[in-house]
């Protein structure tokens, strides 16, 4: 599917004014790209606590602070919106800064819901996490969104518990007796990777490098979820695209969707739809970066040894204060752990389908993650020259 799809020469009906909070981070500045390339808006605007290290042409950037509820509020006054979608959220990896945690991903998109709730905003559509039905333990076998959210005491990752507790506050938003047309949704993703990717292709490829690509963790049984980064801000866009439609129909005095079409109120779990083995992904990374090693090269470890190896790096680690090891307790567990999710609701009330495949994403990724010189260990030559990665990495 391409972009000219969703052109408004086309005479599809503009969406509006809308923002993106986080517009400047890797989700969110994606979402922003993606809008304006497909001329659906009258206006994007981009909302982040920074400015952008490389602006999309027609695109206003506005710096806000969401946990300022007057900031937020005059910000909404100002720019009149039609519609929100809200991706801001500290990096996961902040795992022991609880307060940040709180302040931005509770707090802060209570202000944001409040603050679009009081200026007339039509739809609002919140980045939540595929982990918000996760225990970290547990194996998800094509989990669907009757799954319960898990929170509080039960979900050792406190991340997970604010973007949960959030995104209860929007879908309880929805349609609310104070504000009956407000309409509200949930993205769920998985995983996400892709260009601009800092979390997940460049520590892995930082593996290659390191000459790690002989061993494996576990039995490679395992399925898991990634997911492109494009595909995530397409379902963003269909969401909010469905959200206005339904306010419109409405409007006009047209019933209301049926419980099989309803969109607002709901979360919706987004994926590649292709669930792979998780060290086959890694090793299609790795394959990308040029590692030639063959299966019959892989020496395997069990998962009880790559625990065991990993509670004594941390321990070392943390006794002569190195900081974060190679390896951690944590990322054994998910590196052995099935973990895939059904992305029916999403194709059949939304419209979902994946724009970018596994294969052509992770090249793409690999591609952009060495042109920007973010992988520990990869050749300095690399860095800003897309002509020498071409022919290198044919």
């Amino acid at each position: 599917m391409s972009s000219k799809t969703f052109k408004k020469s086309e005479k599809i009906k503009s969406l509006g004014r809308v923002a993106v909070t986080g517009g400047c981070g890797f989700l969110g500045g994606h979402i922003v790209t993606l809008l304006a390339e497909r001329q659906t808006c009258d206006k994007v605007i981009a909302m982040d606590i920074r400015g952008p290290t490389k602006p999309t042409a027609g695109v206003d950037y506005q710096t806000i602070d969401i946990t300022s509820y007057d900031s937020v509020l005059s910000l909404f006054e100002n720019l009149k919106l039609d519609a929100v979608i809200h991706t801001a959220s500290p990096p996961a990896m902040n795992h022991k800064n609880h307060d940040l945690f709180y302040n931005v991903n509770v707090s802060g998109t209570k202000n944001l819901v409040r603050a679009a709730q009081e200026t007339g905003v039509k739809a609002f559509v919140y980045t939540s996490s595929a982990s918000v039905i996760h225990d970290t333990v547990s194996d998800l076998v094509n989990a669907d969104e009757e799954y319960p959210l898990i929170m509080g005491p039960d979900q050792p990752e406190y991340y997970t518990t604010t973007k949960a507790q959030a995104e209860l506050h929007v879908l309880s938003s929805n349609r609310a007796p104070s504000h009956p047309k407000f309409l509200t949704a949930a993205i769920r993703p998985s995983a996400m990777f892709g260009e601009g990717d800092m979390q997940l292709l460049p520590p892995g490829l930082s593996a290659y490098y390191k000459g790690q690509t002989k061993v494996q963790i576990g039995t490679n049984e395992n399925l898991f979820d990634f997911t492109e980064i494009t595909n995530v801000a397409h379902a963003h866009h269909l969401a909010l695209a469905a959200l206005l439609a339904t306010h419109d129909r409405e409007a006009a005095g047209s019933a209301a969707p049926l419980d099989h079409e309803k969109v607002d109120g709901e979360a919706f779990f987004i994926t590649n739809d292709q669930p792979v083995y998780f060290f086959d992904f890694a090793r299609m990374c790795w394959s990308a970066a040029g590692d030639r090693t063959q299966p019959s090269q892989v020496w395997s470890l069990s998962k009880d040894v790559g625990l065991l190896i990993a509670t004594i790096m941390e321990w070392v680690f943390w006794l002569f204060r190195l900081g974060q090891p190679n390896l951690t307790r944590q990322q054994v567990k998910y590196t052995c752990m099935t973990r895939f999710y059904c992305v029916d609701k999403a194709k059949l009330r939304l419209g979902y389908r994946p724009v970018v495949g596994l294969q052509e994403g992770i090249t793409r990724g690999v591609k952009d993650a060495l042109f920007r010189g973010v992988v520990k260990g990869q050749p300095e030559e690399f860095k800003g020259n897309r002509d020498l990665i071409e022919k290198k990495l044919q």
